[in-house]
């Protein structure tokens, strides 16, 4: 029961799209990740997914739209709605998400940037 540094956990990992473990509140994670580029169109059938820009500009993209989602901005993706995170520029995004342990990381989706273990930092 300790604080934890965002920035400090952040700076533990270079790799990106690769969520890492920071906590867990009851069957919920928290994880924090660094995005690059774009993603893979991926839905989460039974769990709902926050992120939260720590550092940069994240596009969330549905099908029918984009959110732009800046620093200290958080978006919820609701259980079945297809979703692409995405930056722009170059651009590395730091973002903390919540979601149940359950989640798969691309949903049903398999793709090169899939992960099935989160490091725990």
């Amino acid at each position: 029961m300790k604080p934890i540094n965002l920035r400090e956990k952040h700076a533990e990992f270079t790799k990106q799209w690769h969520p890492h473990q920071i906590a867990v509140v009851d069957d919920m994670q928290v994880l924090l990740a660094k995005l690059q580029g774009e993603f893979v169109w991926h839905a989460h059938e039974h769990e709902d997914e926050l992120f939260q820009v720590i550092k940069g500009t994240m596009y969330m993209q549905f099908r029918d739209r984009t959110e732009i989602v800046q620093e200290g901005e958080i978006i919820v993706v609701p259980k079945g709605v297809e979703h692409n995170p995405k930056t722009r520029d170059g651009e590395e995004v730091q973002v903390l998400l919540f979601e149940k342990l359950s989640t798969a990381h691309t949903g049903s989706v398999q793709h090169e940037k899939t992960q099935t273990v989160y490091p725990k930092i």
